[in-house]
């Protein structure tokens, strides 16, 4: 394990820990994804990227039925461990979903490689990220698999990331690599970080 490995697993480990503890995240929730929803550059997409929460993570499954009544193209991740990356999908009704790798809600196996299901990561104008910790500048910590590494590296320039989080997630500053992009925005109960965007 390098030094950076070994910084960002205690973070990570800080981090879970502190949003395990943090009460009330139903409420907590709500707050961050209205802030999300409310995002100008929300309003003007065409296609946006969701993630299903899973464990401890903000809680978006409750705003997915109302995401999928506004109109937009709603697309949701799912890990192709094959290919070692995130497949992306076109969601239109939550029975497409079923419980897959790391109990994560994902798209039926049968339905995922479908014309007109595939997404490429250059048609994604936002894209809603999720993670273990991030700081002020927009830095991120995942859950090490560097699944999300592999997307945002291929997303459009002008595409809006947006890590979203509970405040007790958020540290001074994060470890980060050549490889880690940095959000240009974060969302909280709380606040809303203007990071440094993927240029940073």
């Amino acid at each position: 394990m390098t030094d950076l490995d070994s910084a960002k697993a205690v973070v990570r480990e800080r981090c879970r820990k502190a949003r395990a503890a943090r009460p009330d995240k139903d409420a907590a929730s709500r707050a961050i994804v209205a802030a999300f929803t409310a995002l100008p550059a929300y309003a003007d997409a065409r296609t946006v990227m969701w993630y299903v929460d899973a464990g401890g993570e903000v809680r978006t499954r409750p705003a997915l039925p109302a995401a999928l009544a506004d109109g937009k193209r709603l697309v949701v991740p799912w890990c192709d461990g094959e290919a070692n990356e995130l497949g992306l999908f076109h969601l239109e009704d939550l029975g497409e979903l079923v419980e897959g790798a790391y109990r994560i809600l994902e798209p039926r196996e049968e339905l995922r490689r479908l014309s007109g299901k595939v997404v490429r990561p250059d048609e994604l104008d936002v894209v809603m990220v999720p993670g273990v910790a991030f700081d002020p500048r927009g830095g991120r910590v995942g859950q090490g698999r560097g699944y999300y590494d592999w997307l945002l590296a291929r997303l459009r320039a002008d595409a809006e990331v947006v890590g979203l989080a509970f405040d007790c997630q958020v540290v001074d500053e994060v470890p980060v690599g050549p490889r880690d992009v940095f959000m240009g925005l974060v969302l909280t109960e709380k606040r809303v970080l203007r990071g440094r965007g993927r240029g940073g």
